[in-house]
């Protein structure tokens, strides 16, 4: 007669290993300090980054400029006098202030 074998038991768990294996990787490729989602969210962090820094180059550009134009070597009479009424809270008699 013949008899049915079983599959032997040392098989069975080096499949079961390879699989569990096999998953594990999957899972860090997807989940892990380096895998796909982790990718997608530096991308987004770096693209918010970029946007905050063209509106600080922004900010940095008017503020190199308005001191240019307060330098020794060029001087803008009217930023001058805006920036000292400004400060001391001055106007003239011939002038109506809007607030």
């Amino acid at each position: 007669m013949y008899k049915a074998k079983r599959a032997p038991m040392g098989v069975l768990i080096y499949f079961a290993g390879a699989l569990m294996l096999g998953l594990y990787f999957t899972f860090a490729a997807v989940q892990g300090d380096y895998g796909v989602f982790k990718r997608a969210e530096i991308d987004a962090e770096g693209r918010a980054l970029m946007i905050e820094l063209a509106l600080l180059q922004a900010e940095v550009d008017q503020m190199e400029n308005l001191t240019r134009r307060l330098s020794d070597t060029y001087l803008d009479l009217d930023l001058l006098d805006e920036q000292a009424r400004d400060v001391l809270g001055m106007v003239r008699a011939d002038e109506i202030v809007i607030r």
